[in-house]
């Protein structure tokens, strides 16, 4: 597996041309060669290419909203030629989609298209859960809905190791639920103070890394993604920087 960064990690430091090239500096000096670009409607795709190229970091999956995948969806699989990038992915199912099996047979109408053009153009795309996929819909969970309605060659899963123990699902059981459609996974450690959890660099909370990196293996992830949503009074890169340096110290994680 490979170590990669999710940048919405450190989207507060990317507000201008200056500031993000400088965190993709920042990013690469760490250590990270492999990034993932969430939806950041500002970004300039040929000056971040071009600072990507210039710090030795590749894209290899996205997260765009829906409004864009739905209506804009030729010019997002032209970005992604243009990346290099494989793995075009979704950061969640939107509201509108949640609340009745109406809403959600809508969100399938909706993607069974968008999902038959980006397998037709060679790429693959990615569903990224939070905790509601574990909300029963019509008697059942979305979770289960989105892996039972749609095939392994439509729908791929980038897990969020955090959300998914956040719901209280065990990670390394849906990992290996998830075999061979999990090419790319997001690494988010839980801590707790009194009875609030906390989202914190990796191998410094209390998840089951054992059994989630046996099953990040034998499930075939390829890329692993640290992402952390909130690092509070912490810097986002000093968070990525531990989360890089406790990764790469278990050895189990290819150095590029």
């Amino acid at each position: 597996m490979i170590i990669g960064a999710q940048l919405y990690t450190v989207r507060n430091l990317c507000k201008t041309d200056s500031e993000l090239k400088q965190t993709l500096k920042a990013i690469s000096d760490i250590g990270y060669r492999i990034v993932q670009l969430p939806g950041m409607p500002d970004v300039n795709i040929d000056r971040y290419k071009y600072n990507c190229d210039e710090f030795g970091l590749k894209t290899v999956i996205t997260h765009f909203p829906t409004s864009r995948l739905i209506e804009d969806l030729d010019k997002v699989i032209k970005e992604h030629n243009f990346l290099g990038c494989d793995y075009i992915g979704l950061g969640g199912m939107d509201q509108k989609y949640r609340s009745s099996i109406e809403d959600y047979k809508a969100f399938v109408s909706d993607y069974l298209p968008v999902i038959k053009k980006i397998a037709d153009s060679g790429k693959k795309f990615m569903y990224h859960n939070h905790a509601f996929e574990w909300e029963k819909v019509g008697g059942k969970r979305i979770i289960d809905r989105l892996i039972d309605d749609f095939s392994p060659d439509e729908l791929g899963f980038t897990l969020d190791t955090y959300w998914v123990q956040y719901a209280g699902a065990d990670p390394a059981d849906h990992i290996q639920k998830l075999s061979g459609r999990i090419d790319c996974i997001h690494y988010k450690d839980m801590k707790v103070k009194g009875q609030t959890q906390f989202m914190c660099p990796v191998l410094e909370g209390n998840l089951n890394w054992a059994r989630i990196f046996e099953a990040s293996q034998n499930a075939g992830v390829k890329y692993a993604i640290v992402e952390q949503d909130d690092c509070y009074d912490e810097s986002p890169l000093d968070c990525l920087k531990l989360s890089y340096d406790n990764l790469m110290a278990t050895n189990l994680f290819e150095r590029i």
